[in-house]
């Protein structure tokens, strides 16, 4: 008789393979991991502008971290009344030994707490004090004199009852001249004819 093959005998190889894959990368990170040290060196080096900034390195011979970096970030006020995060650290990329977070905290006094859990453990806590940002100053008036046609001035407004002007001497007499030879030439012609009719 024919000996029937089990049909879960695929599935069982393919978890075995599985195991054995994650076994390898465990193992993998272990010996990363205790060939640096072990255990991760996190220094919390301030912020940036509300950012926190944390320096994050093996602890053995100070080396940067080549692995995905899993860290929080985690604070709170001097009071106790303001909490933010759990928050992300980024690598930053200009410096693979410094990270920082995308969120800012708001201005105030604040105990930071940065926990790693990946590729090996790390902690550091810090306070920190926010200030404002500093009000930008208001943009200065321009001062240069500006181009403008000067515009004519206003008539001044004629007098309503401006009197008229005074007669010269001169004219009056020349008038007074004129009247009285006027005068004296109607008297002699009258004369003249009345002797013509006497």
């Amino acid at each position: 008789p024919h000996r029937r093959t089990p049909v879960h005998a695929p599935r069982s190889t393919a978890v075995a393979a599985t195991a054995l894959t994650v076994a390898a990368l465990t193992a993998l990170g272990t010996a990363t991991a205790h060939g640096h040290g072990g255990t991760l060196a996190v220094d919390v080096a301030g912020h940036d502008q509300g950012r926190v900034t944390a320096r994050v390195t093996w602890e053995n011979d100070q080396d940067s971290v080549d692995e995905r970096v899993a860290a929080t970030v985690n604070a709170v006020s001097a009071d106790g009344r303001r909490t933010a995060g759990p928050w992300r650290l980024v690598r930053d990329p200009a410096d693979d030994r410094r990270f920082t977070t995308a969120e800012a905290l708001p201005p105030g006094r604040w105990k930071v707490l940065v926990e790693v859990g990946h590729p090996a453990l790390g902690r550091d806590e810090a306070d920190l004090t926010v200030t404002a940002a500093p009000a930008r100053p208001p943009a200065a008036a321009s001062t240069r004199p500006t181009s403008r046609t000067p515009e004519p001035p206003a008539p001044a407004p004629a007098a309503a009852d401006e009197p008229a002007p005074a007669a010269r001497p001169g004219t009056l007499a020349a008038a007074a001249g004129a009247l009285l030879a006027a005068a004296t030439a109607a008297v002699l012609a009258v004369r003249r004819t009345r002797r013509r009719r006497s």
